[in-house]
């Protein structure tokens, strides 16, 4: 099918049964494990490098890293509600249209301003760099070994921006098998070149992020490959524009939308970024003892995001054709399911915590500090789902303003309350902080939600078509 072919486009009613959230969820939370496994295998290689300046220094990197890439995930967010919504739009249009042309402008328009924010990270790295590592709080030994690892990193900004966008036009359109293939394309191939950088070239911290740079770059040509599939055109026409859906107030709405998830995220990745200095405060063994417990929160709220992305699709399309009183069926039913998952999660960390930790680290003092504080992060599912699962239905509405207003509220609360707690309990108070920070997205989500549900208004956390 070319992009000029017309068609009558008609769609089935939207089918909210729990085996269609599941259906739409699994391939998301397969695909989404793959994210973090890469990580998860970063760490562990450096864990068992016995340096803790280094695992120190790689909880750090990664930690900076994602404060400035996880900023601009609205690309994801964008993209996914814009998409949902443009099919339950084309649902309800009896009239011929060109099927493909709206869809890719939305992955165009996404791709294209992906390129330049990560264009300019990349001309900013080194100043990047040294001011976040310092804003950090890194010491001078795990500094050392952030700046090696991020400055080959960061030659992969753009294709990770990129992927972004590619993660949320799939499953804006429930093609989440698509992103299957390509996260999990991404995971194998940068852990065959990992491994091989390290153990067969040598190439310690440089050879961890170089695999990972390289793998991305060649996801981005496997997720090419997979939208001209899934659109059936040529690779001339995935290239080409259309002039009529990039005309300016096309671009201010990506852009006013853009803008409220860009605060949101912002927030909550200098909110982790906060959590990570005061680790660093208290030295090199509860910085790297804390980088390994935390990716249980990265493994698990990828896993929990395969229904959250359920929650969004549905949501977005129930939007999409101002079909209410399904949306409340879909607020429940991925709510059951969200949480049935969060207790099967927190279950599975209660018996692998122990393997997972020596997996981890063969640095004594890290493994012995990281089991003492194993409960907290068992409890990461069951505590932080809620988050998760508001935040698929409010991506879902392309609900921006509230997004935006929920995040201020939580900035508000959350680092004042997180200081009072580290102040009085050090390590436990930075615990306490990351499950303050989950709960109270939770409440701050479920109290606008509630409120919309009571007075019927649901079209008034939409903004104008």
């Amino acid at each position: 099918m070319s992009a000029n072919s017309t068609t009558s486009y008609a769609m089935p009613p939207i089918d909210t049964s729990y085996k269609r959230i599941v259906a739409i969820a699994l391939p998301v939370l397969l695909a989404n494990l793959a994210m973090p496994l890469q990580s998860v295998i970063d760490t562990a290689i450096v864990g068992n490098m016995n340096d803790t300046a280094k695992l120190a220094g790689m909880g750090l990197a990664i930690q900076l890293l994602s404060l400035l890439l996880v900023s601009f995930n609205f690309l994801q967010y964008a993209s996914s509600g814009l998409a949902a919504q443009a099919l339950g739009q084309l649902a309800n249009n009896t009239s011929n249209v060109s099927v493909p042309t709206p869809l890719l402008s939305i992955l165009q328009r996404a791709l294209l301003l992906a390129f330049a924010i990560g264009a300019i990270l990349l001309i900013a790295k080194p100043w990047l760099i040294d001011f976040g590592l310092q804003a950090l709080s890194a010491n001078p030994e795990s500094g050392r070994a952030a700046k090696t690892y991020l400055d080959v990193r960061f030659w992969g900004v753009v294709a990770e921006l990129m992927n972004f966008a590619f993660i949320g036009w799939f499953a804006g359109q429930g093609k989440t098998r698509y992103m299957l293939y390509q996260q999990g394309f991404i995971a194998v191939l940068n852990i065959v070149l990992t491994l091989f950088f390290v153990f067969v070239m040598q190439m310690g911290l440089v050879g961890v992020a170089l695999g990972t740079t390289i793998a991305f770059w060649f996801g981005i040509l496997m997720a090419l490959w997979l939208s001209r599939q899934h659109l059936q055109i040529s690779w001339t026409v995935l290239f080409k524009t259309d002039r009529q859906y990039f005309t300016k107030e096309k671009m201010l709405r990506l852009f006013s939308l853009n803008k409220d998830i860009f605060v949101r995220t912002l927030i909550l990745t200098l909110s982790f970024a906060w959590i990570t200095r005061l680790s660093a405060q208290s030295g090199d063994v509860i910085l790297a003892a804390n980088a390994i417990l935390l990716q249980v929160l990265s493994i698990s709220a990828f896993a929990l995001d395969g229904v959250a992305v359920s929650a969004e699709t549905l949501s977005g399309q129930a939007a999409g054709r101002r079909d209410w009183s399904r949306f409340r069926i879909i607020v429940k039913r991925t709510g059951v399911v969200s949480y049935g998952l969060a207790i099967i999660l927190s279950a599975i960390w209660w018996l692998a915590m122990p393997t997972y930790l020596g997996f981890m680290t063969n640095i004594e003092p890290v493994f012995a500090l990281a089991y003492d504080y194993h409960l907290y992060a068992v409890l990461l599912p069951l505590v932080g789902v809620g988050a998760y699962w508001l935040d698929g239905i409010f991506f879902g509405l392309t609900a921006g303003s509230v997004i935006r207003n929920a995040a201020l509220i939580l900035a508000a609360v959350f680092f004042p309350l997180s200081w009072l707690l580290y102040q009085q309990w050090d390590m436990t108070g930075i615990w306490l902080s990351v499950w303050c920070l989950l709960l109270l997205r939770l409440i701050i989500l479920g109290g606008f939600l509630y409120r919309a549900n009571q007075t019927g208004s649901y079209e008034k956390l939409q903004p104008e078509a």
